[in-house]
């Protein structure tokens, strides 16, 4: 564990910063909209790590936004120009932060949603009941399959917990984890879950830090390794449930079990949110954030922003709420 905790804590440490406030000395504080509008755009065209894959032309972003700004405007004005111009980067990992409001992109809108938890625990769990441990719900399904929903990877996950269920389902033939609509999170919650599933040192993907004026300047890949706990560990196979609304921390920990043989992604493409984000203030004192990293697969693909795609693909069919179709794949698999 520690020689992966090593690994992830700068990276992990960019994204803690995001919540610190950046103090500025009284001569760069301004209310002129017009100073705040340049200070924003000239910071994300500096650091912002996904200009390539998205194609955006930050330069005409500018241009089309400039000619809304006047030096007489409100802040409720300035914010909606401001947040809007955010919001061409197309990431949740993107906010503007004011007294009075924050701009989010909000990702999972711009497809179906494909989890209705009342399916599930009307029509797979026994006696509709779940057990609570920790973050997780679980319960077995049927016989001889694990069925977990871990909700957030804000939630704490603590070893202690982790024994409990694995060894409540160490006899089961097969183990679902699903992560749909989890929005992400914490970071260090990824190693925890991941390792109890590994046998040997992984290398499961890299990252690249934006580090220079060019939209394509990036330092060296660092990678990500998972080592396998010195503890229970759970070796049949696992189904990990996806969709669009699987975002941030989730869209790593996806890309991650790509390099997993006995893990299987199920369900539709991650959301996204492959870049950690750091931020700071502007001078009328409004917070920003936006992603200075990304992260590549093991063929150094940078695909992960735009999402995870799913080994196995299936969608939640709204017309029969008896049946959840992403979770009868996941259990389709592991009967075979």
């Amino acid at each position: 564990m520690k020689k992966f905790f090593y690994t992830i804590l700068p990276f992990a440490l960019l994204a803690f910063a995001s919540c610190e406030k950046i103090f500025f000395e009284d001569d760069q504080a301004s209310a002129d909209p017009l100073t705040n509008f340049e200070y924003l755009w000239n910071e994300v065209d500096k650091k912002y790590s996904y200009f390539d894959i998205k194609g955006i032309d930050w330069d005409a972003v500018k241009q089309r936004y400039s000619d809304s700004i006047r030096a007489d405007m409100s802040d409720e004005e300035l914010f909606r120009i401001l947040g809007s111009m955010m919001n061409e980067l197309r990431d949740d990992h993107t906010n503007l932060v004011s007294p009075f409001n924050v701009s989010v992109y909000n990702v999972a809108l711009k497809s179906e949603p494909n989890y209705y938890e009342r399916t599930v625990l009307e029509n797979y769990m026994p006696n509709k009941q779940y057990m609570y441990t920790g973050a997780f719900s679980h319960n077995f399904i049927g016989d001889s399959i694990a069925y977990l929903r871990y909700g957030s990877f804000m939630s704490p996950v603590t070893n202690e917990d982790l024994d409990f269920i694995l060894t409540r389902y160490a006899n089961t033939k097969g183990l679902i984890l699903d992560l749909r609509e989890n929005g992400g999170g914490n970071v260090f919650n990824i190693p925890l879950i991941l390792e109890r599933f590994v046998e040997t040192r992984t290398l499961a993907a890299y990252s690249q830090t934006r580090n220079g004026p060019g939209h394509a300047d990036f330092s060296a890949e660092t990678g990500f390794y998972y080592n396998p706990y010195d503890g229970l560990r759970y070796t049949k196979p696992v189904m990990v449930l996806v969709d669009r609304g699987s975002y941030s921390a989730t869209t790593f920990f996806s890309l991650s079990t790509k390099a997993m043989d006995n893990i299987t992604l199920v369900g539709d493409t991650t959301g996204g949110g492959g870049g950690l984000p750091n931020g700071g203030q502007l001078p009328n004192g409004w917070t920003y954030r936006f992603s200075i990293t990304r992260l590549l697969d093991l063929g150094k693909q940078n695909f992960a922003e735009s999402g995870v795609p799913p080994d196995t693909l299936a969608s939640f069919n709204w017309n029969d709420l008896s049946r959840d179709e992403i979770l009868d794949v996941a259990i389709d698999i592991i009967n075979q």
